[in-house]
């Protein structure tokens, strides 16, 4: 896919660039980052180079996930700091996995809640995504609570359901629906304990 770049009102999502590397560097020395995402620990600068000079590049060139920088909007339309990452990643069937991290300078603002919202709707209207899932080892109550803010419904414990450096751990996992956002999916859906509403209907 060709590079994409998303903004909402406070925040510019674009990919990767090796000018992020420092920028990047400095945040994943955070302890939080390392304890409950899957990137390296220790972080090196030359995790971060791998990360956004091959890694990040090559997952969107054979699009199995989709990472973006996220970077608060200078008010003459330029770039800001790094604020975060997040990505739409293992596709499967209609469904993609969202993940985030947030810097440790800009928690707290509704940046990450700000940026899911925004990466979900470009992911239902671009990806022909038809289920977004959201998974956090369970006891990580910040991402759960962006996960939650996001709209996401929770829906029980995965075991063994995420292998974070070399051991398998608990999650939880929620969902997203296209029409949880009010958008349309590409298929009907027929919930359990009901039939479809209007809004189930494909586009």
């Amino acid at each position: 896919m060709e590079h994409v770049t998303l903004t909402t009102e406070r925040l510019l999502l674009r990919p990767f660039a090796p000018a992020d590397t420092d920028e990047v560097s400095a945040a994943c020395q955070d302890p939080g980052i390392q304890r409950w995402t899957t990137v390296p620990s220790p972080y090196t600068r030359e995790d971060a180079a791998l990360f956004v000079g091959r890694i990040a590049p090559g997952t969107w060139r054979d699009g199995t996930e989709y990472s973006f920088a996220v970077r608060l909007r200078d008010p003459d339309g330029g770039e800001g700091p790094l604020v975060g990452a997040a990505s739409l990643h293992h596709p499967s069937s209609g469904t993609w996995e969202i993940g985030y991290w947030t810097a440790a300078g800009h928690r707290g603002r509704g940046y990450t809640t700000e940026t899911v919202r925004a990466l979900a709707r470009w992911g239902f209207g671009s990806l022909a995504c038809t289920r977004l899932e959201w998974r956090a080892e369970v006891g990580n109550t910040a991402s759960r609570a962006v996960a939650e803010r996001s709209g996401f419904t929770m829906e029980g414990v995965l075991r063994a359901g995420i292998l974070n450096k070399g051991t398998l751990r608990d999650c939880w996992v929620g969902s997203l629906l296209p029409h949880d956002l009010g958008m349309p999916s590409r298929d009907t859906y027929l919930p359990a304990r009901g039939t479809p509403t209007p809004y189930d209907t494909p586009a």
